[in-house]
């Protein structure tokens, strides 16, 4: 450790809620097995007899809270993943163990240098479990702000480069530790959009993966290859760039921010239900992925979530405690993110989520996921005749499409059908589905009378359109940032910023309209107004008629398959169809100087 520089800091305010607390002291038991490793320890540094007392109590000290932290963190992986109650007190545990064990390094870091042999990778470790727990926490809870946390510890181990003798020991495994650190910081900086911080961690990781295998006689060059490419494709997926005058690339989040979501007009009657849940379900087949999650599940996962606040300011913000019964923002909705989920996953999260909803609650089911379509006619029309979706790929996928044998007499056993759905239709539940078999949900019966809404994407895309698959879904992609889907579909690959943002200004003003749309409509289904309360689904709704709209005034979106649908069907006329939004994407279209690729009078062309 050089003299001076700071460490991370841990304050108890940047720890989780009420997750503070004290550590139980090293009970005698304990110390006895610690002591004999002591000794071990200490024997190069002289005889165990000059060693004073209290420099052998903070030897003593420190490797009963390291094996304890061990313990605790190993104990972390035996939680269920499913339910948000069981594992609060465990992380509470674990949080407090960590922080007692942080600041007691370094409080006593020349006795641990001179008596331990503290090395500074092992210090990194510690740093590294700690950004980790912030991270897991960040996965239970969907509070994007101990994101920040996660980030501020594995920062501090770059920038003191705590791992930087690790290369000199010829030990294997502490290198794939710090290879391990590289790609779970990579995935904070992804998820905080700090794109330029990722772009310069690949680079490192890149040449730590180099000399590995050039030192090392590895099995595992490849797959440390393939997480490079991974996430290389990952940060190339969005299909347009936004430019600075000098030409830098321009940073775009797509979280809910304070201006995001229309506001509700003075007098609207809406629903008071609000987003609690959601299950973010991915297994499209060949898109690109990183760290168990596709492209289309981090766009979906970053359309539920808020712009992150930075913990430690708002908890020391005056004032902050008279105020704590009256939170200023909501919280997040919990999600689950479900990466080739059995069928037996899928049930085992649903129930969980179904179990502990909240009254006047809804629970959001999202589905990116190949089309599983029927075998073949059958007498009776129900639920689990029109197929689904697939969650877990177990045979040959072709063209993105489950093949199934004509004379296959049983279904599918990983596919999700409407039917498995029926069961969680009493409560208020909000489907989307993003599949080439999107439509098998519009055979949907609201058995319950609860709030139903399902959002299916187009379950094909015109051939003259570049194909993206790969890159994410062009539905997705519209419900998680309008704007740059909009200038996809219009042959626009980049953009200025001030151009951008005059857009997205304007965007915003459409978004404003389709809300009164939907609310001022007379035939619409009240199921839509039931969801319109919240701010998550309100901007999921007006972002999907956006796209509804302008993919069926687009000159090659022609075929019914190319158009979004739902369950139960909107209002044509006052909606997807309606003259004043037609008109407002053509004004959209003009400012972006692509009002050619649109029909002009869209309602005489059908």
């Amino acid at each position: 450790m050089v003299r001076g520089a700071q460490q991370p800091q841990q304050p108890r305010s940047r720890l989780p809620p009420r997750l503070t607390g004290t550590v139980e002291k090293p009970p005698r038991k304990r110390r006895s097995r610690t002591e004999f490793a002591l000794k071990e320890i200490m024997s190069s540094g002289g005889a165990e007899d000059d060693i004073p007392q209290g420099e052998r109590k903070t030897v003593t000290d420190f490797c009963y809270l390291l094996d304890k932290s061990k313990q605790l963190f190993n104990g972390l992986r035996d939680l269920p993943q499913y339910g948000q109650k069981q594992w609060q007190s465990y992380f509470g545990r674990t949080f407090d163990v960590y922080t007692k064990l942080w600041k007691f390094q370094q409080q006593h870091r020349q006795v641990l240098d001179n008596r331990y042999g503290l090395k500074r990778w092992q210090i990194g470790e510690i740093a590294s479990k700690i950004g980790q727990l912030y991270y897991h926490y960040y996965l239970r809870t969907s509070e994007t702000s101990y994101l920040n946390e996660a980030f501020s510890f594995y920062s501090a181990i770059r920038q003191r480069s705590y791992y930087s003798q690790v290369n000199k020991e010829d030990r294997p495994e502490l290198v794939v530790k710090k290879l391990r650190y590289y790609a779970r910081f990579i995935v904070v900086c992804l998820l905080l959009n700090k794109m330029d911080v990722v772009k310069d961690l690949v680079k490192e990781l890149s040449d730590e993966i180099e000399d590995y295998t050039h030192r090392f006689n590895t099995e595992d060059q490849v797959e440390w290859n393939l997480v490079l490419q991974e996430v290389a494709a990952f940060i190339e997926a969005d299909p347009v760039m936004v430019l600075n005058d000098d030409n830098t690339i321009v940073i775009t989040s797509n979280r809910l921010a304070e201006t995001g979501a229309p506001l509700l007009e003075q007098g609207m009657i809406v629903g008071q239900l609000s987003l609690a849940d959601a299950l973010i379900i991915g297994n499209c087949n060949n898109q690109v992925k990183f760290s168990e999650l596709t492209v289309d599940m981090f766009r979906m996962l970053q359309a539920l979530e808020r712009e992150p606040m930075n913990l430690a300011s708002q908890m020391n913000k005056p004032g902050m405690q008279e105020s704590a019964d009256k939170p200023t923002r909501r919280e997040n909705p919990h999600k689950y993110l479900l990466y080739k989920p059995t069928f037996s996953q899928l049930y085992t999260f649903l129930a969980a989520s179904f179990k502990e909803l909240p009254a006047n609650s809804v629970l959001l089911i999202y589905l990116s996921a190949t089309g599983v379509f029927p075998t073949g006619r059958s007498d009776s029309e129900g639920p689990y005749d029109f197929g689904g979706v697939l969650t877990n790929s177990n045979r040959d996928i072709i063209n993105g499409d489950a093949i199934h044998k004509r004379n296959q007499s049983h279904k599918e056993m990983h596919c999700l059908h409407p039917g498995d759905l029926y069961p969680f239709t009493r409560k208020p539940l909000f489907i989307i589905v993003d599949s080439s078999n999107s439509v098998a949900y519009k055979n949907f019966t609201n058995l319950f009378g609860q709030p139903l809404v399902c959002l299916l994407s187009p379950t094909a895309y015109p051939k003259a359109l570049q194909d993206q698959s790969q890159r994410g879904s062009l539905f997705t992609l519209f419900l998680n940032n309008p704007l740059m889907a909009f200038l996809f579909v219009s042959g626009l690959s980049s953009m200025r910023r001030g151009l951008w943002e005059k857009c997205q200004e304007y965007l915003r003003k459409i978004n404003r309209d389709i809300a009164q749309l939907l609310t001022h409509s007379r035939s619409i289904d009240q199921a839509f107004l039931q969801f319109f309360g919240d701010e998550f689904l309100r901007l999921l709704l007006t972002r999907f008629i956006f796209c509804s709209a302008t993919m069926r005034m687009h000159k090659i979106f022609r075929e019914t398959r190319n158009y979004p649908e739902s369950y139960p069907q909107l209002p044509r006329d006052e909606t997807v169809e309606n003259p004043h939004l037609q008109k407002h994407i053509l004004e959209l279209a003009s400012i972006l100087d692509v009002r050619n690729v649109f029909f002009e009078n869209t309602i005489d062309d059908y």
